[in-house]
């Protein structure tokens, strides 16, 4: 039986996005609303801060313009408690006996270290968006993952954005979109099978 290849994003699949919690967080603690403070930053800041053109610290001190009596440990903490861990964190164990697994996320290296590393014995791969300098739904990123696949195998991707499972599609593999419900976790070890047994 050939072994199928796993790859999962973060945010929205394993974890937990920033959004909207993070940034009702920082608006309690800027001079201006979530919805201002979120327009800024998708304008100035997200695509240089998710492809590591800024760094952490250019955000934060970018985040003092708004908010100048937010401390970083304070900040930070925002950040932990945005990120919280969903259901299917628990399944890659599981999920590893089935299908080599594989990390793929737009999102800084630092922020989502506990989240990885509370997996780290099961992934064969990760790749971060600030530090390969590409995010999704770029084909490029994706080409990154592929040198780290073993050649010819399946793969099943998933990721909570239509705009990136569409990309993985014109790759060839099979996708399977994660709905904030989590019924997706239900569907992986069939699926990964399917298309193990296909491959036979």
């Amino acid at each position: 039986m050939i072994r199928p290849q796993l790859v999962l994003d973060i945010g929205g699949v394993l974890a937990t996005n920033l959004s909207p919690l993070f940034w009702q967080l920082l608006a309690a603690e800027s001079r201006v609303s979530e919805d201002v403070l979120y327009g800024e930053y998708k304008q100035q800041m997200s695509e240089q801060l998710w492809t590591g053109v800024i760094s952490e610290e250019q955000f934060w001190n970018w985040v003092k313009a708004y908010a100048p009596l937010l401390h970083l440990e304070k900040g930070r903490g925002f950040i932990e408690r945005s990120l919280r861990p969903l259901p299917a964190l628990a399944k890659v164990s599981e999920w590893s006996e089935a299908a080599d697994i594989h990390l793929l996320s737009n999102h800084l290296a630092a922020w989502v270290d506990p989240i990885v590393l509370s997996i780290k014995p099961y992934l064969k791969s990760l790749t971060i968006s600030n530090e390969v300098g590409l995010k999704k739904p770029h084909p490029d990123i994706f080409a990154k993952v592929i040198e780290k696949l073993p050649a010819g195998r399946p793969v099943l991707f998933v990721d909570d954005q239509r705009k990136n499972t569409k990309q993985a599609a014109s790759l060839g593999w099979r996708t399977l979109l994660a709905d904030v419900e989590g019924v997706w976790i239900n569907e992986v070890i069939p699926i990964l099978k399917h298309i193990s047994e296909k491959q036979d």
